[in-house]
């Protein structure tokens, strides 16, 4: 038992170190998702519970994407292997629809928006926890607001979302009406990613520097 906790000790200070390197990039929702769902001692609980494989294989995928700027093709061959088999082998776990994320996070870094797409379409359709579906279908978006689909990204967007996600809801929604030019909303999409960011003390990056890029301009 000693040994249990301490493996799930070390497993959650992996998860809490790849949130603290990754907290602002497309998929970090992953460890959001997870205390949002269980909190963290509960998180651990949870972990303990699955099977000896399915934890390995997790753990092997943190281990994997602890630093993404250095994986090669080989490493990001095995995240996909270890995302199918966490999906096939124990499909409807927390442990398989993070991996579809992290899976994600890992396709955009290597440039395949496609696969990344695809992924996370997947936890859209199939997870079973709302809250990572949240998260899925705010980093579509994203994706879909850096290749020009603009309207696609509002479409996904639409409907409430989690507390914690608001203030990137709006600050991608922000981003889409930018896109289609229109700034008044976009404006306002940003001014209300701001506040709900202040309101619920989350932390949210570069929206007041887009707000201000969309400062009318004064009459000279």
């Amino acid at each position: 038992m000693a040994q249990d906790l301490r493996d799930d000790d070390e497993q959650l200070d992996a998860l809490k170190s790849w949130w603290k390197r990754h907290g602002t990039s497309l998929v970090a929702g992953v460890l959001l998702a997870a205390a949002g769902i269980f909190g963290w001692n509960a998180w651990q609980s949870y972990q303990a519970n699955q099977t000896a494989d399915a934890s390995q294989a997790f753990d092997q995928l943190i281990a994997l994407t602890s630093d993404f700027n250095v994986l090669d093709d080989g490493q990001r061959a095995q995240v996909d292997q270890l995302a199918e088999q966490l999906s096939d082998d124990h499909g409807g776990t927390l442990y398989a629809e993070l991996a579809r994320l992290i899976q994600a996070r890992v396709a955009v870094d290597a440039n395949d928006p496609d696969t990344a797409m695809a992924s996370l379409r997947q936890v859209i359709d199939g997870a079973s926890h709302d809250y990572v579906k949240a998260v899925a279908r705010l980093d579509l978006a994203r994706i879909q607001v850096d290749r020009q689909q603009y309207e696609e990204a509002l479409a996904g967007l639409e409907g409430e979302l989690p507390e914690g996600l608001l203030a990137q809801q709006a600050n991608v929604r922000g981003d889409a009406f930018q896109g289609l030019g229109r700034l008044d909303e976009a404006r306002d999409a940003y001014r209300t990613a701001l506040d709900l960011a202040k309101q619920h003390d989350l932390p949210i990056y570069g929206v007041q520097l887009k707000l201000d890029d969309l400062a009318p301009q004064e009459a000279s």
